[in-house]
């Protein structure tokens, strides 16, 4: 009788995150010293800590990753795991935290980028990052059997939360004192 082999372990969120944030700093650094127009305190502040924000955000989307290979492998096909419905199948709680996941991305871009001022514009950008977490998760869920799944109302929240953060900086931006302080931080 021949036996088959099954592979199961997890693979923890620092394994891949402290020699990306080694690598993003590097860049960072490299990136700044390439600039035409130096780079402040205040706006390598904004670097970091949206680098930072990034990382926790990769953290709680992807990990750990369990990885199921084999003989007791998920037994529920990759397709079926996909939520292809929207809003009818929402989860509030979970629609909720993807919104306020997002929200800070919303409110970095401005600073990140000064010709991004349309909700259009952050839209695109927070469904484009959002559609990215899903298919990375859809296809870690493929080939490493991991028990994440792809859900469409995840693009519409985290969307949202990006939406929300602008519109949250645009209005304080409307506020004069406080908007010559924040222009020290753009880039």
């Amino acid at each position: 009788m021949e036996e088959s082999m099954s592979i199961m372990f997890a693979i923890q969120s620092w394994y891949v995150l402290v020699p990306v944030s080694i690598l993003g700093l590097i860049w960072l650094f490299s990136w700044a010293k390439r600039q035409k127009r130096k780079i402040n305190l205040a706006q390598f502040a904004v670097l970091i800590s949206f680098g930072i924000y990034l990382l926790c955000v990769i953290h709680l989307v992807f990990f750990p990753i369990d990885v199921n290979i084999g003989r007791y492998a998920n037994q529920t096909p990759w397709y079926m795991t996909i939520n292809f419905i929207p809003i009818l199948t929402i989860d509030l709680t979970t629609f909720l935290l993807n919104v306020l996941m997002l929200i800070p991305f919303g409110m970095y871009v401005p600073f990140l980028n000064q010709t991004t001022t349309s909700i259009k514009r952050i839209a695109k950008l927070g469904f484009m990052l959002s559609l990215s977490f899903e298919l990375l998760q859809l296809l870690i869920r493929v080939s490493l059997g991991s028990g994440r799944s792809s859900d469409i109302n995840d693009l519409l929240a985290n969307t949202a939360g990006a939406i929300i953060g602008f519109l949250i900086v645009k209005t304080v931006c409307k506020i004069s004192p406080l908007k010559n302080m924040l222009k020290q931080f753009q880039l």
